[in-house]
């Protein structure tokens, strides 16, 4: 098939580098030069393991290509993903305006029927205002070419995005065309040939699909965390408990990890987004804006318990900070509790030496020239002349880290664990102070 894919973030360049090597003919598309220009040269803008490989096998292949002129893309597409970003608005809910120009754009340059596809997490509702909004530009151009909008949520983890995109564990596809239901049918057989992936419904169905799915998500993390911090008061262990519900089949082990917090492009977003659609119905979500303001809190905790340490007073005290990245496998620092924690430390007074395998230039454009700021070249190297480690994001090179080694470079033996990677006992054991989330 003929693709354009409009949008080249994280959704639109994997979505779109995944259907070339399908063996479709990709265009992606997007209005920023330099971007484009750098894809073409093999520039990944993004990190996620094994998609620069892939980008560049399927371009030298003649099979993805990558350009600014919308008009080309469309004209020569028979399907075109809407893949553009939905940030909130001042009030949390999602700013359509990318999606709506797009779907202008694609009305300008339509030249015979044409699937029109949200792939970008939308309110419920946003089909009927792309279709209103291509109808709109068509009838100024006194044409009458047919077309079909559809809903086709992604369900990307980063970090696995790839895996995610070519062994789907579900297609969601929202349209009330046969027609069209069958031509997404063709389009996404490839990718679940040991069997039926596709699932059809309405297409408000299928925009609230994907916002349940990450509220739902988030909510186990919320719910775990409060639990967590409910054990530490109780004489419980949250690692205990863990297993304790995990192994009850209704249940699982999946997201029930506590924390410092969820952040990402997805979960913080999309939470608020669905509160707000609520709020516009004239409803509540009593629980959504349970599980924000949860979140938000457990943000603050390891602060927290870094001043109950040392006192409310950090100046002349220096932390070492493992992990900056939302999560382990990308540079993703957007609504990063790393922000919020380094935050916090600098503002009582510390200074921080960090370390992320990936994201130290996210951090450092984030955080920008910051004398209190310092990046290291190790892991290990961060501990030198520390009065504690922070642990914030679970990177595998962190999990069975040199002890003795440790201690040797910390100036004292303290070890704040913000995603319970390590045995207490253990730790202790070795002559460390350690705090975890939810341990005693």
């Amino acid at each position: 098939m003929k693709l354009t894919v409009i949008g080249t973030g994280y959704v639109g360049l994997v979505s779109g580098t995944c259907f070339a090597e399908m063996g479709n003919n990709v265009i992606c598309v997007d209005n920023d030069k330099t971007k484009i220009s750098d894809l073409n040269n093999g520039k990944i803008p993004i990190w996620e393991p094994g998609l620069e490989e892939m980008v560049r096998r399927n371009s030298e292949e003649g099979r993805l290509s990558f350009t600014t002129d919308i008009k080309d893309a469309v004209e020569n597409s028979d399907i075109c993903f809407i893949a553009v970003g939905t940030p909130p608005d001042e009030d949390g809910s999602a700013d359509l305006k990318y999606v709506k120009a797009v779907a202008q754009d694609i009305a300008k340059f339509m030249n015979g029927y044409k699937v029109i596809i949200d792939k970008s997490t939308v309110p419920i509702g946003t089909a009927d205002k792309v279709k209103a909004a291509v109808q709109k530009v068509l009838d100024e151009r006194g044409v009458d070419y047919k077309f079909d909008v559809v809903s086709n949520p992604e369900f990307l983890k980063e970090g696995d995005a790839i895996n995610d995109s070519m062994r789907p564990d579900r297609v969601v596809v929202g349209t009330d065309s046969i027609k069209c239901a069958e031509l997404m049918r063709e389009l996404y057989t490839p990718f679940a040939r040991s069997h039926e992936k596709l699932i059809i419904m309405s297409v408000r169905s299928a925009e609230m699909t994907k916002y349940t799915a990450n509220a739902m998500l988030a909510t186990k993390i919320s719910f775990m965390n409060d639990i967590a911090n409910l054990c530490e008061l109780t004489g419980a262990d949250i690692n205990e408990v863990r297993h304790g519900i995990g192994s009850d089949s209704r249940i699982g082990y999946k997201f029930i990890y506590p924390g410092v917090g969820y952040g990402g492009s997805c979960f913080p977003k999309d939470v608020k987004a669905l509160i707000k659609i609520a709020e516009k119905t004239g409803s509540k979500t009593r629980v959504l804006q349970a599980v924000e303001d949860v979140n938000n809190d457990q943000k603050h905790i390891l602060v927290k318990k870094v001043k109950k340490h040392f006192g409310a007073e950090l100046s002349r005290l220096t932390f070492a900070i493992w992990g900056l990245a939302f999560k382990p496998k990308t540079d993703d620092m957007r609504e990063a509790p790393a922000i919020t924690i380094i935050n916090g430390l600098i503002k009582a007074g510390a200074i921080v030496q960090a370390y992320d395998p990936v994201a130290m230039d996210e951090a450092n454009r984030i955080f920008g020239e910051n004398s209190n700021i310092k990046y290291t070249h190790g892991n290990y190297d961060a501990l030198k002349g520390a009065d504690a480690l922070l642990l914030i994001t679970e990177w595998n090179q962190f999990r069975y880290p040199d002890f003795d080694k440790m201690k040797n470079l910390l100036k004292t033996p303290v070890i704040f664990d913000g995603r319970n990677q390590y045995t207490p006992k253990e730790v202790r054991e070795k002559g460390f102070t350690y705090y975890g989330i939810g341990r005693q």
